[in-house]
């Protein structure tokens, strides 16, 4: 990170018209940004290889410090071409990255995008993208709690693929329609001939509330396997007052039981997020949200009942610079069957309490 940061201050001496800002601006069309956020997790349950939930993939560690997410980010920017690269480190890409191959883990986004009309504000854009999918993003200074929610866990955070976009003249709708490689895949699955779909309408009435819905359908299994997916993610951001926001949001997705079938397995997560912002330098935030995945589609357990789960959290912000902050979180998980492993035994319920600090530029 110090080697960036001093490429940054050499790039503001011979650049005269680098900006001084959150992120680090060349002229008028190429930005440099970075981030990085460091946690400590204390799981109560005390897994003793200090790996917890198999359905978590973001501050997945029990006592001990580590990095969640580095990411280091360029952009570029013109009135007909924009462009993003992006690479990372931490246990967010250590986890969700996995079933990547090689130097393909270390990519947070790279993609080209083409204005292809010059009145109107539409654009088609190709490789690796922030998902279409949710209300929550891997950047944890974005989000409303400090940890993710299941609905996020548990749906694509990124996608591999080509999508057109239009934004009206007075800025209130987006609409898109995107082709995939499949569900959260950079590289398709072996034995994978599908092509995935999916589309996003974002509705912004006025500077106070932003509606949204997005989908996906395909197949991410191989050909012999072939399981129709049907997913869609709505909710809807409000700022109730200058201190009080709310967010509310519902996942429901759907898989062929067996390749052909007429009998589908159904997933589903509500999902309620509150923030009082107190001032400057102070919040509250909290959240109440529940996952059912009997049939283990996306979260399998092995036990009669499946994943059938409650989650609370209550997190307490403070911003140490208007580019740093810390946080603490405590959760809590409820589940209908014994499924989180203490000692040699399972549990119903799981209470762990993280801390982060972020800083960006």
């Amino acid at each position: 990170m110090k080697k960036y940061l001093i490429i940054g201050l050499l790039l503001g001496v011979f650049f005269p018209k680098a900006q001084s800002s959150d992120s680090l601006k060349i002229g008028n069309k190429v930005t440099f940004s970075a981030y990085a956020e460091l946690f400590y997790t204390y799981d109560f349950n005390e897994p003793n290889n200090h790996l917890r939930q198999n359905f978590l993939y973001s501050y997945n560690r029990h006592n001990e410090l580590n990095l969640n997410l580095g990411l280091i980010k360029a952009n570029y920017q013109s009135d007909n071409l924009r462009a993003n690269i992006a690479l990372m480190g931490g246990t967010y890409a250590q986890d969700n990255m996995a079933a990547e191959q090689g130097a393909l883990r270390y990519i947070n986004e790279a993609n080209i995008g083409i204005k292809i009309s010059k009145n109107k504000n539409l654009w088609i854009d190709a490789g690796i993208m922030p998902s279409h999918i949710g209300w929550e993003s891997a950047i944890g200074k974005d989000n409303i709690n400090l940890t993710r929610s299941f609905a996020a866990e548990n749906s694509p955070y990124f996608e591999t693929g080509a999508k057109i976009s239009y934004t009206s003249d007075n800025g209130k709708w987006f609409l898109s329609g995107l082709v995939l490689n499949g569900w959260q895949r950079i590289a398709k699955v072996e034995g994978n001939q599908s092509i995935s779909f999916g589309h996003q309408v974002t509705y912004k009435p006025n500077d106070k509330v932003t509606l949204n819905s997005s989908s996906f359908i395909g197949n991410d299994k191989t050909k012999n396997e072939k399981r129709m997916r049907y997913f869609h993610d709505l909710y809807g951001s409000f700022q109730l007052t200058d201190q009080f926001s709310a967010l509310l949001g519902f996942d429901v997705g759907a898989e062929q039981k067996l390749k052909g079938s007429e009998q589908y397995n159904i997933w589903y997560s509500p999902n309620v997020q509150m923030k009082y912002q107190f001032d400057n330098k102070w919040a509250l935030a909290g959240r109440l949200e529940y996952y059912n995945d009997k049939n283990g589609v996306i979260i399998s357990t092995g036990t009669p009942n499946g994943f059938q789960t409650f989650g609370y959290s209550l997190n307490v912000d403070y911003a140490i610079f208007k580019n740093v902050v810390f946080r603490t979180e405590a959760r809590g998980f409820t589940s209908k069957d014994a499924i989180f492993v203490k000692n040699d035994g399972l549990k119903q319920g799981n209470f762990f309490i993280t801390t982060s600090l972020a800083a960006w530029f």
